[in-house]
Parts: C-alpha cells; structure tokens; sequence
C-alpha cells in the first residue's frame, strides 16, 4: 500500500473523521483530505506525528512493501466505541459511482412521493368547499366522494414510489447501518463531487426553508380578511403547496449530500452515529409510525388541514430532544 492508503486506512480503523485527524495534527481538513488521495505529502514531522498516533512505525508509513504486520503494536482507538472485531465493508470505485448516479433519479422521486402525500387533501378540501357554496354542480356527497378518491390515489402513487425506489436502494443499506472502508481513490471522488454540488446544496436548503415560512402568508391574510370559505379553503391548498415544495426540495437535497456522507463516513453517519442508530431503530420506527398516525387522525376527525401540519415541526423538535436523552440515559449505564 502506498501512504495515502495507509493513512485512510488508519484513520478509519481508529474510527476519526479526516477533521477529528486534522485537529490532532494541527493541520486542516483539506490538508488530510488531499494525502489520502495522494494529491500532496505529509511533511516529515507530520508523518512523525501519525506514527505516534497511530501506533505504527515510520517505516511502516513510508515503505510501500510493509503491510500490516509492519506496525509495532496495536492501533489505538481513543475515539471509537464500535467494537475492534466488527466487520469492515469494502467500497470500490464502481461500486460508489453507482450509488451515487444511482441517488439522483430515487431522490427525485422519493421526493415527488413527499409531495404527493402533502397536497394530497387539497381536492378534498376545495371540492367539499365549493359544492357546500353551490359553486359546482355537485353534491356534498359527490364531491366529498371525488376528493377522497384523489387523496388515496395521490397516497398510492407516493407509496408505490416508496417502494419502488427503497427497493433499489436496498443494496446499499449497509453505508448507513456498518463500518466501510473505501478503496483508494473512493475519498478523493465523492469530495469532488461533494466540493461541486455544495453551492447547490445550501441554495435548495434555503429556498425550502424560505417556502416552509411563506406557507403560512396565505391562511394568514385570509383570516385577516372576511372571505368566504372556499377563499379559504383555497388559501388552504397554497399553504400545502408551498409546504410541499419546499418540503420536495430539502428532501431532495439532502439525500443527494447524505449519500456523499455516508460514503465519507462524515455528519450523521460515523461509525459512532451508526452505531446509535442501530440502537435506536426499533424506537424511531416506532415514534414516526405514531406521528403519522396522529397526523391523519387529527385530520380526518377535525377536517383543520391547515393547522394539523403542525404535528410535523412538533414531532420533529420532540425527536431530537427525545433522542438527546436517550443519549444522557446510555451514557450514564
């Protein structure tokens, strides 16, 4: 192995970020970024500095015939708490460019699903409003018949998106769940990639943001008004749609740059995290199960679509304090 290898491999198997590396040896991110895909050297105090850290000797660094049993004891791992016997999974070059080509069109479409299930009670809301003001020639009955027809098929349409989409990201379920390790080059590859797309990245997390706010202008000038009800109902569905924009381009963004860091084994996906979120699997299935759930039947019971989204930023904020303590619970077994 020549050295950008063996620093990744390293670094890895002690379970450290290339910014948990960086920060020991003083240097920058991009700095260690740029030896494991040996577009530049380590200084000889660097190199020094990593062998101590590592555990390894100077030589097993810099001579490329030395492999493992070059090291003169056990690599340290003072950061991770995976397990040292724990099997290791290995990314080719192919194997990450199709997942990566792979990501674009499924994050599209899963999406596309999100969106569907948010505008989803739009025609049943506006249908139902304008038949009970005698605006079309329908009945309650009628109307309310058509909108629930067009909410299941909308809701089927995402759910077989789901589906469909989970199914050929199945194979790849392990970047999330185990340790990797890339091959050489790998690292290099998804950073370019990683460095290109952030600009879009931060542009489609803002303007997401951005429509989640506006959402609410509508149903806000409405009740500052005395419209009628279908103006409301209306105000309704523009709410949901904006909502559902927005809400289509942070999931379409973010599982572009998480497949970038599942790759790197960065953000929510290092071996730390991966190990929580094996832990925590079975209560976060049950938590959004139950969201759901309360969602739809806060709905259905109240028919207030335009206020029951609110269990949505609820649920998120009481996720994250609910997994917070989860994290206080454990660490004091």
């Amino acid at each position: 192995m020549i050295l950008a290898d063996k620093i990744m491999n390293l670094r890895k198997k002690n379970g450290w970020s290339q910014e948990e590396l960086a920060g020991m040896l003083g240097v920058s991110r991009q700095s260690v970024s740029k030896w494991e895909s040996a577009q530049s050297m380590p200084d000889l105090n660097r190199i020094l500095q990593m062998a101590e850290l590592f555990g390894v000797s100077t030589d097993f660094l810099l001579k490329e015939e030395m492999e493992e049993s070059g090291a003169v004891g056990p690599v340290r791992n003072e950061i991770s708490t995976m397990p040292e016997d724990i099997a290791v999974r290995a990314v080719s070059m192919e194997e990450a460019s199709t997942y990566l080509k792979l990501i674009g069109p499924v994050s599209d479409r899963i999406a596309a699903g999100v969106f569907l299930c948010i505008i989803s009670p739009v025609a049943l809301l506006i249908l139902g409003t304008a038949a009970e003001e005698g605006l079309v020639r329908l009945t309650d009955n009628q109307a309310g018949g058509i909108g629930l027809a067009v909410l299941l098929l909308l809701i089927a349409g995402a759910v077989a998106l789901f589906i469909i989409n989970g199914m050929k990201t199945d194979p790849y379920d392990f970047l999330e769940k185990e340790p990797i390790e890339t091959e050489y080059g790998v690292d290099g590859m998804v950073r370019e990639r990683m460095g290109r797309y952030q600009d879009a990245h931060h542009l489609s997390v803002v303007l997401g943001v951005v429509l989640c706010i506006l959402a609410v202008i509508p149903v806000t000038v409405f009740m500052s008004m005395e419209g009628s009800d279908f103006a409301g109902a209306c105000s309704v569905g523009f709410l949901l749609l904006l909502v559902a924009s927005g809400t289509f381009l942070l999931v379409r963004t973010g599982m572009r740059w998480e497949a970038m860091q599942k790759l790197l084994e960065e953000g929510d996906y290092t071996r730390e995290h991966k190990e929580e979120s094996t832990r925590n699997a079975p209560f976060v299935t049950i938590y959004w199960l139950s969201a759901t759930g309360l969602y739809l039947l806060l709905s259905f019971l109240t028919g207030a679509w335009h206020r029951t989204w609110i269990v949505w930023p609820v649920a998120g904020v009481m996720f994250g304090v609910l997994v917070a303590l989860l994290r206080i619970f454990r660490g004091r077994r």
